[in-house]
């Protein structure tokens, strides 16, 4: 029983030290926001679609510095206003510039851009840092 607890007890020091809970994967955090468009190449392509959303979400569920994890796509925009071009929108958040440059490193990251960049044909990046 007493190394039962041991084993808690280093698991929760663990998790709080250094991992995130569910809930803090999906917290905005507005230190560093990292919001990306997609273009695919044939956006109507079920079968490309499929294939990037799988790696995707596969590369957000394996990120160890990623909070927020949105993943979108354009509504029917009312307004002229409104960009709806893009394919995918993401937008990630990060607690600071060293963990976004650490989720730019990170492996998850290199395998989603090497299984999925011969699906888009354009993608756009705007950072930006809580004011």
């Amino acid at each position: 029983m007493k190394n039962i607890i041991c084993i808690l007890a280093i698991t929760l020091m663990t998790n709080f030290s250094f991992g995130q809970n569910e809930n803090e994967m999906t917290t905005f955090d507005s230190n560093f926001t990292h919001t990306v468009f997609f273009w695919l190449k044939n956006p109507d392509n079920a079968a490309d679609r499929t294939a990037f959303e799988t790696s995707l979400k596969k590369f957000l569920d394996n990120s160890g510095y990623a909070k927020t994890k949105f993943i979108g796509t354009p509504p029917k925009a009312s307004r002229d206003v409104v960009d709806g071009s893009f394919t995918y929108s993401l937008i990630v958040t990060f607690e600071s510039d060293e963990a976004q440059q650490a989720y730019q490193d990170e492996a998850p990251h290199k395998l989603f851009i090497e299984e999925s960049s011969d699906l888009w044909s354009k993608v756009i990046v705007y950072d930006s840092k809580g004011i």
